[in-house]
């Protein structure tokens, strides 16, 4: 699957450069276009056909769920990431039934923004199929977080969520002791939860094969 394209619509002209570059830094992204307006963001729209839209909420000219309120009844079918510093119940409400399936509330980090892309990024690789989904698939499709939605009873959510955290933001490949001198948990525990996330599609695995003895598994957040 090629490059995604991506619109950023956001007023605030360092925040959008910032998070043009941290999209870009993202080998399953493009950005195509970056608008400061809700009018600029809807002419650029209209031109690029993007599959992503990077949206604030707080424009100056158009509520940016307005401008998305728009867009839906052009029936133009975009995947939305708000980025807004919107927090009330009732603009996260509206956001949902607008179709907004990710919601990050500013400041957020690289890891934050890049584990929502990596979603989006399956959805999309799911929607260009015509095969069933399963029950995880249709989770993710639905805006559900794969990791939580696959979670055993064995396995804690919110350690699993810190894992694949630290993956997402890693510059490279991670083996289970770097995790978890980094998590403070054991080496067994640690694998445990990145063979979960290898397991759900979360993480990719690597063999490292040394001098001697067995090869050490090397695990990354999945970019598919």
């Amino acid at each position: 699957m090629s490059s995604a394209r991506v619109v950023i619509v956001e007023d605030d002209r360092l925040l959008a450069g910032l998070n043009a570059k941290l999209v870009g830094d993202h080998p399953g992204f493009v950005v195509v276009a970056v608008a400061h307006t809700a009018s600029a963001g809807l002419r650029e729209i209209e031109h690029h056909r993007p599959d992503l839209l990077l949206l604030d909420v707080y424009l100056p000219d158009l509520n940016g769920l307005e401008l998305l309120r728009r867009l839906r009844t052009m029936r133009t079918d975009v995947e939305v990431i708000a980025v807004t510093a919107a927090r009330d119940l009732e603009t996260v409400r509206r956001a949902r039934t607008l179709g907004v399936r990710h919601y990050l509330v500013k400041p957020f980090t690289r890891a934050d923004l890049h584990r929502r892309l990596n979603e989006v990024q399956r959805a999309l690789t799911m929607a260009a199929g015509d095969a069933d989904l399963d029950q995880r698939e249709v989770d993710l499709m639905l805006g559900g977080s794969s990791a939580d939605a696959a979670a055993p009873r064995n396995l804690s959510t919110s350690s699993l969520n810190r894992v694949a955290a630290l993956l997402d933001g890693a510059a490279g490949d991670m083996s289970s002791a770097e995790i978890a001198d980094a998590l403070g948990m054991s080496r067994v525990s640690a694998r445990r939860y990145l063979d979960h996330l290898a397991t759900i599609g979360r993480a990719e695995v690597t063999p490292r094969y040394g001098a001697v003895g067995r090869p050490e598994n090397r695990y990354r957040a999945s970019r598919s």
